[in-house]
């Protein structure tokens, strides 16, 4: 006995009785079996065919836990129970409803739900603990958000994202607790953090308000503002050209005729981007449609 697929059999066989029986001449979906005939292939009874996302077990997740009320046992118990018969901890889908309820703003479910992943020991990793920090700061619980950052700072010390020290300082910034603002900004120069453009601006905006004018002078002379910074148009990454805070309004006025022209300008390069994208040209030709303000990347 033997089994082959997509055999081309004769154009007719031999039964027992003399008579000739005909075949077609090729099975796509059927198995020939030796001196046997076609035999149709039926589908396999233990496969299940119904199967759950993971978008649809975070919806379910996120609705077993937003009518709640805040009591934590509450909330853990619905949890666990959420995830008792799986067999491997959903990190994926505990992920996405994180997702969820950080769109519609929920911090303190946030909270709860990634205090209840680490005690099961899953999704210890930068995102979540930024995440957490983040919800700590929008529900207003301050000095929990402290105690954590001081946490990972002390573990994560050489290799803490820069995000971390910007959201703190920011913090720091709309609090007025402009002593650990500097604290932050010291131990990001230590580690080696470059700070980008609005730490850079908040930390010039406290030196004018506390007339610390020779760290101001310091503070713009070690980091200059950027000559060129990236955007996103319509999808495209552009490197474009920044002017400083004192010439931005010099360079917004100008005559009304150069204004059009460079309205006009900046039109046309548009129609040529979008058509040089829809007919897939290489990279050379929207190099040369770019013009000496913009840099196709």
């Amino acid at each position: 006995m033997f089994c082959l697929r997509n055999y081309w059999s004769p154009p007719f066989a031999l039964v027992r009785g003399g008579t000739t029986v005909g075949h077609p001449l090729k099975f796509n979906s059927v198995v020939v079996c030796g001196a046997r005939g076609p035999r149709p292939r039926y589908p396999r009874v233990w496969k299940t065919r119904k199967k759950i996302g993971t978008i649809s077990k975070s919806q379910k997740l996120v609705e077993c836990i937003k009518g709640l009320s805040n009591v934590k046992e509450e909330v853990y118990g619905a949890l666990d129970s959420f995830v008792a018969w799986e067999l491997e901890f959903p990190l994926i889908v505990v992920k996405k409803a994180l997702k969820a309820l950080e769109d519609e703003k929920e911090w303190k479910r946030i909270i709860q739900v990634i205090k209840w992943m680490f005690n099961k020991g899953q999704g210890k990793t930068m995102g979540s603990y930024y995440t957490l920090l983040n919800a700590l700061i929008e529900d207003g619980r301050i000095e929990e958000a402290e105690e954590l950052f001081g946490m990972i700072f002390s573990r994560y010390m050489e290799g803490l994202p820069r995000t971390f020290f910007m959201k703190m300082i920011s913090l720091y910034y709309s609090v007025g607790a402009y002593d650990k603002m500097f604290e932050v900004f010291a131990d990001m120069e230590e580690l080696g953090v470059r700070p980008d453009g609005s730490i850079v601006r908040m930390l010039g905006d406290v030196f004018q308000k506390l007339e610390m004018m020779d760290k101001y002078e310091k503070l713009k002379k070690k980091y200059p503002p950027p000559k060129l910074e990236y955007r996103y148009i319509k999808g495209k990454r552009i490197r474009m050209k920044v002017y400083p805070n004192n010439t931005t309004e010099e360079a917004t006025k100008g005559d009304p005729i150069t204004d059009e022209l460079e309205e006009a300008e900046s039109i046309h390069l548009d129609n040529e981007l979008e058509e040089a994208a829809s007919s897939g040209l290489d990279r050379n030709v929207l190099d040369d449609a770019a013009s000496g303000d913009l840099e196709y990347l």
